[in-house]
């Protein structure tokens, strides 16, 4: 008798948690289904490409040359048009100066509907914060990017360089090309090592190379999920075996981001440590993190330190990366540019051993191809932010409140509205007197407005520092057999690598 009661009260509960299931489930379709409404209702002023009935423009977005069909859709629809990720998730895709003035020249949060999937990995750092806690943290980190602080940096670019030099050197013999992407990947990590953790050594240990491809793997995973509209929900990614790799990949980030936080705290504890640690010739990012202050004292907290932390280790490696990778693949593309860059920095280094912090601002041509590349190539092409009260564009259209934008940097500076020849490589559009004439919001590799990136200035120091060692030891030429497919995984990468032929250019070359 007992056990047939238990019975039917366990089909009951079974029954009403089935049922509660349902209704949730109904409620977050009709949610979901209003939120489709307002956001088409809103764009309803902006034609666009033809969607899927269910997954939008997301099955175009993900195949091989999606970069280059948004610009086709460029030109067909100027200014702008819808974008849809399912049917549920739909921005205004930006791509015209003035309009991209009209966003960023606000400071609009990020769209959360992209960077929420963030969270998990980066926390609440200076990419996904808004509001006062954003602009405390800005103001927090600054001092951590100021010129003062980066001149002692280009040694370390320049040690860093050194390590993946000698390894292209082994590689050059065997007289085939290489992918240089994984290298570059691994020579900005030390890098970042050196510079956020204050790291001595010359190579990466194996829990360093553990965390680098971590990263790697979060990154795809990242663009996987933004694109794929089921995995949109978080219930349901986690139980997907893509969730589960990327939860285990920030295990073993988050792991490598504390394990160096505890031992620096740990180390400070101790007072010859922390003198040897203030005497030193330069600070790193993480002794600025430990003892940045605000007006009232505060400091930051262990969770706001990992996810800055974490922040500017993903911003500031796979980035670089991307730039410097893409940066060489020019130099082998366009020879002519190639030589005229390694002229000048060898005149700057004259006899000297290394490059000095006064140096790179003499890279006037590196600098226009670095630029230059940036634009057909830029590291980060795509963004997205989030209205927090309505725009009114230069064509008189506008956007409510709470509207989603992507700004395609990759099809703005592409715009042959705005760069005439737009896919001919040409660094003398960033010639002083070409740039002052230009639109201060047709080029944005580093975004634009008070949101910009605040490492601008580190990432330029060191692209110019590593590509002119780069030039100064080798001389790059294509592989017209393995020519790159780009990819966009948050950043610009290759879907099949990087791979060039690097011939050396003999002792003393690059001092």
């Amino acid at each position: 008798m007992v056990p047939s009661f238990l019975s039917l009260r366990l089909s009951c509960l079974g029954l009403w948690a089935s049922g509660l299931i349902l209704v949730l489930g109904f409620l977050k379709l009709i949610r979901l289904l209003l939120r489709r409404q307002r956001l088409a209702k809103a764009m309803g002023n902006f034609p666009g490409p033809p969607t899927h009935w269910l997954f939008g423009h997301a099955l175009e977005i993900q195949q091989t040359g999606s970069l280059d069909k948004v610009v086709s859709w460029a030109h067909q629809f100027p200014y702008a048009h819808p974008l849809w990720f399912g049917q549920f998730v739909g921005f205004l895709n930006i791509y015209e100066p003035d309009y991209a003035k009209a966003v960023y020249s606000r400071g609009d949060p990020k769209a959360p509907d992209v960077y929420d999937f963030f969270l998990q990995w980066i926390g609440r750092g200076l990419l996904v914060l808004e509001g006062p806690k954003w602009f405390q943290h800005r103001k927090l980190l600054t001092p951590g990017f100021h010129y003062d602080v980066l001149k002692p940096y280009v040694a370390l670019f320049a040690e860093s360089t050194r390590v993946m030099l000698d390894k292209w050197e082994e590689k050059a013999q065997e007289g085939k090309s290489f992918d240089i992407f994984c290298d570059v990947g691994h020579m900005a990590l030390n890098t970042l090592m050196k510079c956020t953790f204050g790291r001595g050594d010359t190579g990466l240990g194996h829990r360093d190379s553990s965390y680098y491809l971590a990263v790697s793997d979060l990154t795809l995973l990242m663009q996987q999920r933004l694109v794929s509209f089921h995995y949109h929900n978080d219930f349901i990614y986690w139980l997907t075996p893509h969730g589960r790799r990327f939860l285990r990949a920030c295990q073993v980030a988050h792991d490598h981001t504390d394990q160096v936080i505890r031992e620096r705290k740990a180390a400070l504890q101790d007072e010859k440590v922390r003198k040897k640690i203030q005497n030193r010739r330069h600070l790193d990012f993480l002794d600025i993190l430990l003892g940045a202050r605000d007006e009232d004292d505060s400091k930051l907290s262990d969770a706001d330190l990992r996810a800055e932390v974490d922040t500017f280790m993903f911003e500031g490696h796979d980035t670089t990366t991307s730039g410097i990778s893409w940066f060489l693949y020019c130099m082998a593309l366009y020879p002519e540019h190639q030589h005229r860059c390694r002229e000048e920095v060898r005149e700057i280094l004259g006899d000297q051993d290394s490059f000095q912090w006064d140096d790179l601002g003499k890279m006037t041509y590196l600098t226009m191809c670095i630029k230059e590349s940036f634009r057909l190539y830029p590291p980060v092409p795509q963004v997205y932010r989030q209205l927090s009260k309505p725009v009114t564009f230069v064509d008189g259209r506008s956007l409510p409140a709470g509207s989603l934008i992507s700004m395609h940097i990759y099809a703005l500076h592409r715009n042959s509205a705005v760069w005439p020849n737009p896919e001919v490589f040409d660094p003398l559009r960033f010639s002083t007197e070409n740039a002052s004439k230009r639109h201060p919001f047709a080029f944005m590799p580093f975004s634009a407005g008070p949101r910009n990136c605040i490492g601008q200035q580190f990432a330029m120091s060191e692209m110019k520092v590593v590509t002119a060692m780069c030039l100064l030891h080798f001389e790059f030429s294509l592989d017209p057999s393995r020519l790159p497919i780009k990819m966009l995984q948050l950043v610009l990468r290759s879907k099949n690598g990087i791979h060039l032929h690097l011939k050396p250019l003999g002792p003393g070359s690059g001092k």
